[in-house]
């Protein structure tokens, strides 16, 4: 069995890449990535595959059994991008596709679900059997601003107090791999988030405790949270992006208790504690 991973060299799928390889002969996994030069560390196989270039998915996907696509990062491109994939993969008989969506992207209120629910449309209307894998937030995404929250003396957002129930990078690469290398998976759509549902103030207040410094939440109105972000170099539409996604967290569209997520990997998710520990400077 081959399976292939887009997306390869990104930080998800470096790290799926990498638990592959503890369960599968390296001879068997295909990192499908724009420059197969920045893949040379990963220990496996390189094709170049560009999601906005056809011809490069078709040779990329020869004989593939098992495909991860791993949605694309450039958002407005995404659903063409990956309809280019799904099209390429029926075309080589690809056997089976894993998808990464975005947790409940049937009914999500955040801007990012529409693409998702075009693609899961495409990969249903394919015919190809597929897994659908609805990852909810990336814990990442909130301590990737531990560092700025320590030199600013507060940590910032438009989430109130909704809970969001995030899980780390490992945690949804670990579920990826299971799927992969499992069975009994086909047709199904997992809505994975993790264990713990926590608030920003939680989460500046584990800050806190670990840091030893007193780092509040402090809650912002969107527009004033998008403007601080843009300040701080962002481009404008991504800023003005995650300020509405927070205020979608505020009303619950990131929060979910079903632990799929911990029952798919066959253990806790990762705690925020650890989560915080590991973005700390050193």
């Amino acid at each position: 069995m081959t399976i292939a991973v887009t997306g390869a060299t990104g930080q998800l799928g470096r790290l799926v890449i990498a638990r592959l390889k503890e369960t599968l002969p390296a001879s068997g996994i295909v990192a499908l990535v724009r420059s197969p030069a920045k893949a040379a560390d990963l220990g496996v196989e390189a094709r170049e595959a560009d999601y906005g270039n056809p011809e490069t998915l078709a040779r990329a996907l020869a004989g593939v059994d098992t495909l991860l696509l791993i949605s694309s990062n450039e958002i407005g491109q995404r659903a063409a991008q990956h309809r280019n994939v799904v099209n390429a993969a029926k075309a080589a008989g690809v056997g089976r596709i894993v998808y990464t969506s975005l947790l409940h992207a049937d009914r999500s209120p955040l801007s990012l679900a529409e693409e998702h629910r075009a693609t899961e449309a495409d990969i249903k209307a394919s015919g190809i059997p597929f897994t659908i894998l609805r990852n909810g937030w990336y814990t990442e995404n909130h301590t990737g601003s531990v560092g700025a929250a320590l030199a600013g003396g507060a940590f910032i957002g438009s989430a109130g107090d909704g809970r969001i129930s995030s899980a780390t990078r490992a945690d949804y690469a670990d579920a990826a791999v299971a799927v992969l290398t499992g069975t009994g998976h086909e047709g199904k759509t997992y809505e994975l988030a993790g264990d713990e549902a926590v608030t920003l103030a939680d989460l500046a207040a584990e800050i806190s405790r670990q840091s030893g410094k007193d780092i509040p939440y402090r809650n912002l109105p969107e527009a004033d949270y998008a403007a601080i972000l843009a300040g701080f170099g962002l481009p404008e539409a991504f800023a003005k992006g995650i300020a509405s996604w927070d205020v979608d967290a505020s009303r619950g569209a990131l929060f979910d208790d079903g632990r799929q997520l911990s029952a798919l990997i066959g253990r806790p998710t990762t705690p925020l504690s650890a989560a915080v520990a590991a973005a700390l400077p050193r």
